[in-house]
């Protein structure tokens, strides 16, 4: 059966590769607006198993891999900030601060219609930055396109006092420890 990731980004595809499975990537090409009262691990969910729909709705006989993280502390989302300005915005709110950073991951058998979603939530203290920090920071990594502006996979760390969470591939954008117990309730062999 094919193996599609609904997604462009290099990131969730690097973390894929992991397994040593074949796959393809798709754009899903949805609006990632959050819904108006919508908590935002819901939209995270949700906005994963709307990227695996689309591309199912394309290749009725793919298993589909959606994904999509969502940042927020209280009441304060942190989306991908798109420029310079947002990103150290975003990270001076989060300066000191404990962010949740909840991955939604859904997994759809195009062929039986059966759908799994989970939500994997990694909970990241970030140290107190200064302005320099950040700057630097933004300046070096260019985080414009990572919920919450941290790239943890590289330079990001050194933005952080502790972290935890089930799963550290959640952090990055696919959480791997769900993806394959859902693969494997798909019938895919993984050792």
């Amino acid at each position: 059966m094919q193996l599609i990731l609904a997604s462009t980004s290099p990131y969730r595809a690097m973390l894929l590769e992991r397994l040593q499975l074949p796959f393809d990537t798709a754009a899903p090409n949805i609006d990632e607006a959050p819904l108006a009262g919508e908590h935002p691990a819901q939209t995270a969910e949700r906005l994963s198993a709307d990227k695996a729909r689309v591309i199912a709705a394309r290749h009725s006989s793919a298993l589909i891999i959606g994904s999509d993280q969502v940042a927020y502390m209280g009441a304060r989302q942190f989306g991908k900030p798109g420029t310079v300005e947002r990103a150290i915005e975003q990270l001076r709110q989060m300066s000191g601060q404990t962010v949740t950073f909840h991955t939604g991951l859904a997994v759809i058998n195009a062929r039986t219609g059966h759908t799994q979603i989970r939500g994997v939530p990694t909970h990241v203290r970030f140290r107190s930055l200064s302005d320099q920090e950040i700057s630097r920071y933004v300046e070096r990594e260019m985080p414009l396109d990572c919920a919450g502006a941290a790239k943890v996979e590289s330079l990001g760390i050194s933005l952080l006092e502790a972290l935890s969470g089930d799963d550290p591939t959640a952090l990055i954008g696919l959480p791997l420890i769900a993806l394959c117990d859902m693969l494997r309730a798909e019938g895919l062999d993984l050792p």
